[in-house]
């Protein structure tokens, strides 16, 4: 797969998978039709903060970049986790990028000009929790002036805040782009509002997709908070009662979901952290089908598809992108996944969805 360089709205591909395996391309403004009265499409509207800030390892004074990974508590912007490089920038593959400095507990940080102490080395080296010196709006205001947003070496030139911000987006809680959010407009809100089709969102701080170490990449995600409101928590409630499906957009809806459901599968509102990983294995206990990105085997986001598909369908999915030349990564295409049948109310209800998605 080739990587797009900017989102296209009109012109973008979609890949249609249905709960019995079988596929069909279609042009992303489909999206629009496809789903049926009753069900509920839910979104991540959290912003994109600008998480990359370079700067200095004022003991050695060792040029060095951070980029902020994970909050401590929610919206609290003196405090994160954060994962450290060596000298050099995005340009640079992310796997290529020198190890930081040797880092300790007391450590300061000079980062334009926000100043920052380590707290403490997590159990990686490049991996730490970090705390701001200063007010809050003084840092807020930091962020914004010397930090840029998280890419990487398969974009050619610089990406702007506004590159990374969906058209739904609220608070800046994220640290990468919810990017399956993209293909979400006015005129698609509009088209499921006059089909019936529901609309809630969530906001879930997606964190990064690489770090540039393989066994830290091994387990990523790493833990991500989301918040959910009582409205959204009303609307799965109403839709699962009425044995509607959940359409989660992008892999963070499922993450946020998923990890505030009980047992039986009700979302509860409010704030709460997302944990491990969804993969092979995993029961979905909300979510029924997921509008996401054309990944790649090996990454994160395509090893939670594993919970929406066999391996010989995600196969298949894979070199359906290929046979189109599916673009990859946060600008790319797109794959809509209804996930498997499990039991005999599954098949019903999936036999429906699969008339009305799939050729």
């Amino acid at each position: 797969m080739i990587a797009a360089q900017r989102f296209d709205r009109r012109g973008g591909k979609l890949l249609i998978v249905g709960s019995d395996g079988s596929m069909r391309r279609a042009p992303r403004t489909e999206l629009a039709n496809l789903f049926t009265p009753g069900d509920l499409v839910v979104a991540n509207d959290a912003a994109t903060l600008p998480a990359s800030l370079k700067g200095t390892h004022v003991a050695s004074g060792a040029p060095m970049e951070i980029r902020l990974a994970g909050w401590i508590r929610l919206g609290d912007p003196t405090r994160f986790v954060a994962v450290a490089f060596g000298a050099g920038d995005w340009r640079t593959r992310t796997e290529d990028r020198p190890l930081p400095p040797p880092f300790a507990a007391r450590d300061r940080l000079a980062l334009g000009p926000l100043h920052a102490i380590i707290d403490d080395v997590l159990d990686h080296s490049r991996l730490v929790a970090l705390r701001f010196l200063g007010g809050r709006d003084a840092i807020v205001a930091g962020l914004a002036r010397h930090g840029r947003p998280i890419q990487y070496a398969h974009l050619p030139s610089p990406l702007a805040l506004w590159d990374v911000w969906t058209r739904i987006a609220a608070a800046p809680i994220a640290f990468e782009a919810p990017s399956a959010g993209y293909a979400l407009d006015r005129a698609m809100l509009a088209a499921w509002r006059e089909r019936g089709v529901g609309f809630a969102t969530l906001s879930h701080a997606a964190g990064l997709s690489s770090t540039g170490d393989s066994a830290l990449d091994r387990r990523l995600p790493l833990d991500e908070a989301y918040r959910i409101p009582a409205r959204t928590a009303a609307a799965i409630a109403r839709a699962k009662a009425e044995e509607r499906r959940v359409v989660a957009i992008g892999t963070s809806v499922v993450r946020a979901l998923e990890a505030a459901a009980d047992a039986s599968g009700v979302v509860g509102a409010g704030d709460g952290v997302a944990r491990g990983r969804i993969a092979r294995g995993t029961s979905l206990r909300v979510v029924d089908a997921l509008l996401t990105g054309a990944h790649q085997p090996g990454e994160s986001h395509f090893e939670l598809l594993r919970a929406f598909a066999d391996d010989s369908t995600l196969d298949r999915m894979s070199a359906a992108f290929i046979a189109g030349d599916f673009r990859g990564h946060e600008f790319g295409d797109s794959a809509l996944i209804a996930r498997a049948a499990r039991s005999s109310v599954d098949r019903n209800r999936y036999a429906l969805a699969s008339a009305a998605t799939v050729e």
